[in-house]
């Protein structure tokens, strides 16, 4: 990003070291640091306004519902939702889509039914399904992907069947292969069909623009943590003739009318589905997150990220004996390889002790894995904060590695 203010200089965590060495942080697809200002706001929010939300009347109270609230706006102005009570509050991606597949499987799905995933799915959008499957007797379809590691739009058409596919749920962007789905063609293929969509869109947040009315989308999840928000935080993106039309996923507080022992009825959206006391101040601090990824601009924060990816996948490259996985055309800022025959627990281990921080194993994508015929890869992924420099760094550990093995 060409620009005069020094965003490294807000994430006070990248000053320090591991090992005698500074940190070189490459685990952004795991979880993005936070800067100065998200943390201030949870600071603020517990030494300023900390009360429970729309259930007090007095001054505290009615200050913590207002911040709440006000974060709601700002995520339905970040997604571009239609309406505020389209979104969902929830404590991040995993949560939003198991909240998806208990409600929208106890109101629409029968046996014999079927949802559509992806072969390179997180395991928190394959088991919620599982579990449904297990529950009422539904079935799973997987898209296939290519050798770059794209999806198949061919095969994926070949996956609906009339009356019985009720859900295509795939990943925006995939967090092993870095792959940015063609997700508007995957939602209006499904759209033809008459079949609603669900994008996870945890590792697309925090790069790309999303515009959820362009896309035309049913449903959008996603965590505040990988976008240099809090942990504990995401949100569900729900149109609302399809939120009016489901069950409530959890029962308690907040989420009712009326409570007596012979019925209940059920709150107005979004409040319908947040029983319980929310994470206001968390809320809040996402808010603030947003805030600081709208001043730099999500577009500017894609182009250094392209540069970064683009340059990192050249240097790697020249290193006798390491493969990347992944080699789609649209891709975000993710790269998965393996060093040689180098296991990548030892890659792993070796870079940290040199102060870098990558991400191995399966990176909860198992069936990806099995797939490629690979028990896991070595994973670096990159933030706004994120150099050359860094990844020159990265390189020359990885040909220092090489020569020990």
């Amino acid at each position: 990003m060409k620009t005069t203010h020094n965003y490294r200089a807000d994430f006070p965590i990248l000053q320090r070291e591991v090992y005698g060495k500074p940190l070189i942080y490459l685990d952004n697809a795991a979880t993005t640091q936070k800067p100065r200002q998200v943390v201030e706001a949870i600071v603020d929010g517990y030494y300023s306004t900390n009360a429970n939300v729309h259930r007090g009347v007095h001054f505290l109270s009615q200050q913590a519902t207002e911040l709440h609230e006000e974060s709601r706006s700002a995520v339905r102005k970040f997604i571009n939702a239609r309406n505020s009570h389209e979104v969902i509050f929830t404590r991040g991606t995993t949560e939003s889509i198991n909240l998806l597949a208990h409600s929208f499987g106890e109101a629409f799905m029968r046996e014999g039914d079927e949802v559509i995933l992806s072969v390179m799915e997180h395991h928190s959008n394959i088991v919620p399904w599982q579990l449904l499957a297990a529950r009422k007797k539904t079935g799973i379809k997987v898209i296939p992907v290519n050798s770059k590691g794209e999806l198949q739009p061919d095969e994926y058409e070949k996956l609906f069947t009339l009356g019985r596919t009720k859900l295509v749920s795939v990943a925006h962007v995939s967090n092993v292969l870095g792959t940015i789905n063609p997700v508007s063609e995957i939602i209006r293929i499904a759209h033809e069909h008459q079949v609603p969509v669900l994008l996870d869109g945890a590792q697309a947040t925090p790069h790309l623009s999303v515009d959820v009315q362009e896309l035309d989308v049913d449903f959008y999840a996603f965590s505040g943590h990988k976008m240099y928000g809090p942990t504990g935080v995401g949100v569900l993106y729900g149109k609302e003739e399809w939120l009016d039309r489901l069950p409530p996923y959890q029962g308690g507080g907040e989420m009712i009318e009326h409570v007596g022992f012979d019925r209940t009825t059920f709150n107005t959206l979004p409040f319908k589905f947040e029983a319980g006391t929310p994470d206001y101040i968390g809320t809040s601090a996402l808010a603030k997150a947003i805030a600081y990824i709208t001043t730099i601009g999500i577009d500017n924060i894609a182009v250094h990220e392209r540069e970064l990816t683009a340059y990192a996948t050249r240097r790697l490259s020249a290193i006798d004996g390491l493969r990347i996985y992944g080699q789609s055309e649209q891709k975000s800022s993710v790269l998965s390889f393996l060093l040689g025959r180098i296991h990548p627990f030892d890659t792993g281990t070796l870079l940290d002790h040199l102060g870098i921080a990558v991400r191995t194993g399966h990176h909860c994508a198992q069936p990806l894995m099995q797939h490629l015929g690979i028990e896991g890869t070595v994973r670096a992924s990159f933030a706004l904060y994120n150099t050359t420099e860094e990844i020159d760094a990265l390189a020359e550990a990885l040909e220092r590695i090489q020569k020990m093995f």
